[in-house]
């Protein structure tokens, strides 16, 4: 066989590739799966370091009990322990995982239940799977078919999207939201170089301290809704924060709501490209 023909085979690695990753998840036996989850209750929270990098997000100590030991563990998020925590409050719950009888090497988990199926990697297996059959129509039918398959695959992107849920779901939220005033207790640091013209960027965020009506005494890394946040450092601020879930706040309703906006019509955009695409490439063939 030559290799050019070896070449229209190449679909087969992706395929493999994603049945034996459904496979292993059907038989429940991928890392996720294996994994003990449970729930963490934040005890304690340390401050953000001014000029630190917001990388490593808020230092907390969890507790959580093994369930199959029944012994209780108290430790340090400090280190590579999964996701960087950005709201916190002494009392708040976290999703942790860990491998089976090794709790100290537990990670924080925010993504939701989602991930305990193990099937993230088969379901990226699949979508190279398409976007190569669309490459490959392409290059032996012609540019008709990319408007047909990318057309269709940006359609079902856009179908499949959780941004409209989450915007519509936070817009719920704070349309109950309570004032409370808020100030900037330090202002987090980090610097990335610019590919193309070789210089630094610098990206400030804002570390929030607010109490809610009910008591608990929040922190929070801001990403947005703060202006010139290089120099916030004390500015006193007025927070708006869902009753039912203080990690969901804002420092500026209005901008807030024309940020979700925004991101539903680029969403709706897509929407629209992508079958307009299809559309245009089926009538082409």
């Amino acid at each position: 066989m030559r290799n050019h023909e070896a070449l229209e085979f190449w679909w087969v690695i992706p395929a493999a590739l994603a049945l034996l990753g459904y496979a292993r998840s059907l038989a429940g036996v991928t890392r996720a799966q294996r994994a003990v989850w449970v729930k963490a209750r934040i005890v304690a929270v340390e401050q953000p370091a001014h000029g630190g990098s917001r990388k490593p997000g808020i230092p907390v100590t969890l507790t959580f009990q093994d369930p199959g030991t029944g012994r209780e563990f108290t430790l340090s998020n400090a280190g590579k322990h999964g996701e960087a925590i950005e709201e916190a409050w002494v009392g708040r719950e976290v999703e942790v995982r860990y491998p089976p009888g090794q709790p100290l090497r537990f990670a924080v988990v925010l993504g939701g239940a989602g991930e305990q199926t193990g099937r993230e990697g088969p379901d990226c297996a699949v979508m190279l799977l398409l976007i190569g059959l669309v490459i490959h129509a392409t290059v032996r039918w012609g540019w008709p078919w990319a408007l047909l398959g990318f057309g269709t695959l940006l359609t079902a992107a856009a179908v499949r999207s959780p941004d409209i849920r989450m915007v519509r779901a936070r817009n719920a939220q704070l349309a109950s939201a309570v004032a409370v005033p808020a100030r900037v207790v330090a202002v987090t640091r980090d610097v990335y170089t610019d590919d193309e013209s070789g210089g630094d960027i610098v990206v400030h965020a804002p570390v929030i301290a607010f109490t809610t009506h009910e008591g608990a005494h929040v922190t929070a890394l801001s990403g947005e809704g703060i202006p010139d946040p290089g120099r916030s450092l004390h500015r006193a601020l007025t927070i708006h924060y869902a009753p039912t879930d203080p990690a969901v706040y804002t420092p500026d309703p209005a901008a807030d709501r024309r940020s979700g906006a925004m991101n539903i019509a680029f969403v709706v955009a897509l929407l629209l490209a992508g079958a307009a695409g299809a559309v245009v490439g089926a009538v082409m063939l």
